[in-house]
């Protein structure tokens, strides 16, 4: 892969789905350059499994996804936002088809599945649960063949550069330390997850909350940050990750049992193990306080499936879990809910607009409102799709002639606390999870803020890519913590102690961060 040019029309931040779609659609009106801050494969987008989500079946009609998409985001989610993600699903799939995406079939017909919170089978899947992967697989190939997109690898964005008020680009800091800068007409910001703020996630390395930071440095509104949704089972050993074991299992009737090995979740919801995920995790958690035991472990039992099946449905899951010496078709599974996705982002209108001029984001990044508090299953990889073309048409229009930008002097030798910046992150991470987890309380919260704004001088001045990370993790988790002390009341995938039930009269609204300053609008 070739280095990052000067200057491009076009600029996409992040090389997953959202940020691959949108270059797709640009190719035709210039030149884009697509940043990755690592090899393309490294994204969230790689590692989703669960599916795809789209009212495709006969059984199924896109009304049933919309009012099941807003049920899950427990009434904030952007109604408009909601229905043009469903209503431009089925064109989504049927493009991916045409480019190569091989979805599960039986026979030659589609096969779909059912995940928490849907009322009818809508999930797409591919090869068992790989379904992130190979649709990263074929919208790759896909951009390869178009002259105009040029993919980047290890070119690391670490702040918007303005002119007049306007995003005209990017700074980027190289292998070697070394800063440069990339012009452009638009800049779209597609650049993920923030999960790494918690010491427990699904999320890969990459994930540090970067394209939310470098918006919110630069004057970009904020929204929903509080809503970080947990996903209830991530596999719970020692010395192992916490990877992810797919909603989808439960889809397929796996249970959850208790330490004592007793099924629990119909206590909890009337769908049982497919309540939405919140209900799920917070249930998971109740029963690890509860336990007599003195190391509390919930487990995910499919030990009652059909064992060939479920080798064939989920061979990731099954060669992973084996590589932990766990047979997921004769043994039990240790969970333990994690950090997986973040609802809030950079706020944008409908068409992916942020609110400084000539910056737009798609996918995880921004906050288009079309999840509310709480994600639907699958509807992650398809918000990527859907909103990374509508961004992209919108940024066609800000087409003009752009000149390279100057390149900076270079950076100021440091210490940059290079020798202590892993521990800073593990204490980000830390207190993260303890107070700004899956349940939370206004007590816990104000200790982290305070926590987390000591920390501040231990990351300013970053000088070292693993630096800014960790700046970018601080500044997102200061976020987070703030916009959930804000919002007394619990909603979605934000539950506090201290405020247990929802308050519409004063939070049927969306968190604003502009500054220091949270409202809600």
């Amino acid at each position: 892969m070739a280095s990052a040019p000067s200057e491009t029309d076009f600029l996409v931040v992040g090389a997953g789905v959202a940020g691959l779609r949108a270059a797709i659609e640009l190719a035709s009106a210039g030149r884009v350059v697509v940043l990755a801050k690592r090899e393309v494969t490294d994204s969230n987008t790689q590692w989703a499994q669960g599916g795809i989500a789209a009212a495709l079946s006969d059984e199924d009609e896109i009304r049933f996804h919309l009012a099941d998409t807003l049920s899950a985001g427990d009434g904030l989610c952007n109604v408009e936002a909601a229905r043009i993600l469903v209503e431009d699903a089925p064109a989504r799939i049927e493009e991916l088809i045409q480019w190569g995406t091989e979805f599960d079939r039986e026979g030659t017909r589609l096969t779909f599945g059912r995940e928490g919170a849907h009322s009818h089978n809508r999930i797409l899947h591919a090869h068992g649960d790989s379904t992130g992967r190979e649709i990263l697989r074929a919208l790759y190939a896909k951009a390869r063949t178009l002259k105009n997109i040029e993919i980047c690898e290890f070119e690391f964005s670490t702040d918007l550069l303005l002119e007049n008020g306007r995003v005209c680009g990017v700074q980027m800091i190289r292998q070697d330390g070394l800063y440069r800068h990339l012009s452009a007409c638009a800049v779209l910001l597609a650049t993920g997850g923030m999960g790494q703020l918690y010491s427990n996630t699904t999320n890969p390395k990459v994930a540090t909350g970067d394209g939310v930071a470098m918006a919110f440095r630069a004057g970009a509104a904020i929204s929903d940050m509080e809503f970080v949704q947990f996903h209830p089972t991530a596999l719970y050993l020692a010395n192992a990750p916490r990877f992810l074991l797919s909603e989808a299992l439960r889809g397929e009737g796996a249970y959850l049992r208790n330490s004592e090995m007793a099924r629990f979740m119909p206590q909890y919801h009337h769908m049982a193990e497919l309540a939405p995920r919140d209900v799920v995790a917070r249930a998971i958690i109740h029963e690890l306080e509860v336990s007599p035991a003195n190391d509390p472990i919930v487990f995910l039992d499919l030990t009652h499936l059909d064992a060939h099946h479920i080798q064939k449905r989920f061979p990731r899951i099954y060669a992973t879990c084996l590589q932990y010496n766990i047979d997921i078709t004769a043994e039990v599974i240790p969970v333990r809910p994690a950090a997986h996705y973040a609802m809030g982002g950079v706020r944008t209108s409908l068409d992916g607009r942020a609110t400084l001029p000539g910056l737009y984001a798609a996918g995880e990044a921004a906050a288009t409102g079309v999840h509310g508090a709480n994600r639907l299953a699958s509807n992650s990889l398809l918000e990527g799709l859907v909103f990374g073309a509508i961004a992209a048409r919108s940024m066609r229009d800000e087409i003009r002639t752009v000149s390279p930008a100057e390149e900076p002097p270079p950076p100021q030798s440091s210490e940059d606390n290079a020798r202590n910046v892993e521990g800073t992150v593990r204490e980000i991470q830390e207190v993260m999870w303890k107070d700004v987890g899956v349940v939370r309380s206004g007590a816990g919260l104000g200790n982290a803020i305070r926590q987390l704004e000591d920390m501040s001088s231990l990351v300013a001045g970053a000088t070292t890519r693993r630096s800014h990370e960790a700046q970018n993790l601080l500044t997102s988790g200061l976020l987070v913590a703030r916009s959930a002390l804000a919002r007394e009341e619990s909603r979605g995938a934000h539950y506090r102690t201290d405020f247990p039930e929802h308050n519409d009269a004063r939070f049927l609204k969306h968190s604003l961060c502009v500054g220091n300053s949270i409202t809600f609008v």
